[in-house]
């Protein structure tokens, strides 16, 4: 058995550094990741090759499909299907909770 408890806003840090990311679970393509973008990083044009959500932890960002884009504030959650290009961008310093399932 795994058991842990983790408080999500203090696993990553915000620094002037790019994008920090932390992998706490992984199975296969399956992962659990917090990512911590600072004010208008963007993270690229990617495809994702499993169903995902993004749950906002602290901040704001956009995340870009095509031509739509959706604003998450704290607390938000989007959820999406895989192969579909998307970007992300931190319209505040932001802490987010990736998962791929």
């Amino acid at each position: 058995m795994y058991y842990n408890v983790l408080n999500a806003s203090e696993i990553v840090e915000l620094n002037s550094q790019k994008m920090q990311k932390k992998t706490l679970l992984e199975d296969g393509e399956s992962n659990l990741n917090i990512i911590a973008l600072k004010k208008d990083e963007i993270i690229d044009t990617h495809t994702s090759s499993c169903n995902s959500a993004v749950y906002l932890i602290e901040g704001q960002i956009e995340m870009h499909f095509d031509a739509q884009k959706f604003l998450l504030d704290e607390g938000d959650i989007l959820m999406f299907k895989k192969d579909h290009e998307h970007k992300v961008l931190a319209l505040k310093d932001s802490k987010f909770l990736l998962i791929k399932i």
